[in-house]
Order: C-alpha cells, then structure tokens, then sequence
C-alpha cells in the first residue's frame, strides 16, 4: 500500500465543483471513478479544498492511497489517458501514509481575473469575470492589502454545512494585490486557508470599494469580529483560478 500525491489542473467550467455531488459531474468524482478503476476497487481522493462549481485550478494538490505497485509516472500517464482533456494530472510523487493534502498545507495561493474591456472574445469567457464598467482602480488597488493580516472572515463567507461543528472563522491573509496589466484586473491573494466562497467576496467588495460605493473604512468594518454584516456581493465563479497549495517539503 502506498499514497501518491499530484497536482492536478482543470477547467472548471463543465463541473459542478470538486467534491463529489450524486448525479452531478465533479473533479473528485471524476478522479475516483478513473483512479478506482486502475485500483479495481472504490478510492478516495482528497484535496486541498473545495473549489466551487466553474472555478478553475493551476495546481490543485490530492492525495490517494492504492495497492496497485504502479510507479508515480506511470501512474500519471495511465489516468491522463483515461481523463476528459478538461482535467489534466501534471506530476506525482510517493509520500507517507499520513500526508493530508488540506491539513497538512501552509499556504494557498489564488487569483481571479477581471476583464475590463467592452467586448469580452468569447473563448475568455469562462476565464474571466466580465466587467466593463467605470471603476476606480486606484482605490481598489490601495484597499487590497487592507484583507492582509488575521482577521474573523466571516463577513466574506457563505453559509457552509460545516458551519455546525462551530469551526474559527478567522484565518491569516500573507498577501493580497490589484494590478493592471492590459485588459485585465487581477486580485491574488495568499493565506494559511480559505472559507466557502472568501475570494469571491473580497474581490466583490474591492469591486464595491472600485463602483463608490464602500469606502476602506467599510471594508475594515467587515474584518471586525461579530460585525453582523452579511457577505457580499460575490462575483462569479468564472474568474477564479487555485493557483498553488505549498507544504513544508521537510
């Protein structure tokens, strides 16, 4: 028996997120269905986390334990083939048994894409979110690195099924940016862990902070705990893109 650990990339668009949702198309279901069927019998394939439905991974981390003796390359090589071209494993490696990809992981790195022109080409557009409309970026740009630090985030979290095992809430923000470069914004934010649908929340009130709407004293008053204040608003799922997960490799 051994575990092997992958970075795993996909498209997210055509599934409904990566956990595993009966009936429904997921990144995870997809991977146990492929990878049990090398095994001959039922796995379980764990991630860093749960991306949502639409959302998009540079390199999401999983984990599976099999007995099959199947070296990591090989390994790699015989699941890609059986994989829809829309999810793709990138590398593997044998590491021990008790490695778990989400609680083991230090830091998760994310960006999200903002389309300024009028026009979107239609092959961006599920890569971006599109809008077109006047912002002030400046503003943006200066309430960005407000989100940095240990905050409670609850204001910037949906609902959540594990809400009931009364989890913290707080979390520690390493980095959080708005630059330009051509046609596109591009919010990236690193942390120790993400609640459901937290990116999409920041990059929602920059975007309010952006419109006039907020201003930073509104943004601070979210990261205070208890504030009451109801998340939102959310910005599609289309932008949103895992872009690391780091481990300390010691």
């Amino acid at each position: 028996m051994h575990r092997l650990r992958f970075h795993v990339a996909y498209d997210g668009t055509d599934f409904h997120g990566w956990q595993v949702q009966p009936g429904l198309p997921t990144i995870q279901g997809m991977l146990e269905e492929i990878i049990g069927s090398i095994e001959g019998k039922p796995v379980d394939v764990i991630g860093s986390g749960r991306t949502d439905a639409g959302v998009h991974a540079l390199a999401q981390v999983a984990a599976v334990t099999i007995e099959n003796p199947i070296p990591p390359d090989n390994f790699r090589r015989a699941v890609n083939r059986l994989l829809p071209k829309s999810i793709r494993i990138s590398s593997v490696s044998e590491v021990a048994l008790n490695f778990h990809p989400r609680f083991d992981a230090l830091r998760k790195q994310y960006e999200y894409r903002i389309f300024r022109e009028e026009v979107c080409p239609p092959f961006e557009r599920h890569y971006v979110y599109h809008h077109p409309y006047p912002l002030n970026e400046r503003a943006m740009i200066e309430a960005a690195p407000l989100l940095e630090g240990e905050h409670d985030f609850t204001a910037f979290a949906a609902a959540d099924e594990r809400d009931a095992l009364a989890r913290s809430r707080v979390r520690r923000i390493f980095h959080s940016s708005l630059t330009r470069s051509g046609n596109l914004l591009f919010y990236r934010v690193a942390g120790s862990g993400f609640l459901k649908h937290m990116v999409r929340n920041m990059v929602g009130v920059l975007l309010e902070v952006g419109k006039g709407n907020f201003g930073k004293d509104d943004l601070l008053a979210r990261l205070q705990p208890h504030c009451g204040i109801r998340p939102g608003p959310a910005v599609p799922a289309s932008g949103l893109f895992l872009v690391s997960v780091e481990y300390d490799e010691a």
